[in-house]
């Protein structure tokens, strides 16, 4: 009985300096050489953010150039069908002299 009356006060005594320590942080889940891939992936990520922006100033100016490419070819088109006006006009006051 002497000795179960120790081994439960021993007991007591542990768990009281057990639940006085402070708690230790807890150990990754992961080991140490898989947590470096993560912290070059953030540069990585803006990497893929630059890029993604370069690429869509890239396609502006396309589509800006082939706004304007059109825009140029619609009054080329205009101005050759003026000529081409111009040009049945001065024949039909040909044909009447």
């Amino acid at each position: 009985m002497n000795k179960l009356l120790a081994t439960l006060i021993a007991g007591l005594f542990a768990v009281a300096a057990f639940a006085q320590t402070p708690a230790a942080p807890a150990a990754p889940a992961m080991p140490a050489a898989m947590t470096a891939p993560a912290a070059t992936a953030t540069p990585a990520k803006a990497d893929a953010k630059a890029d993604a922006m370069k690429m869509k100033e890239e396609k502006a100016a396309a589509a800006k150039k082939a706004k304007e490419e059109k825009a140029a070819a619609r009054k080329a088109k205009a101005e050759a069908k003026k000529a081409k006006a111009a040009a049945k006009k001065a024949k039909a006051e040909e044909m009447k002299k």
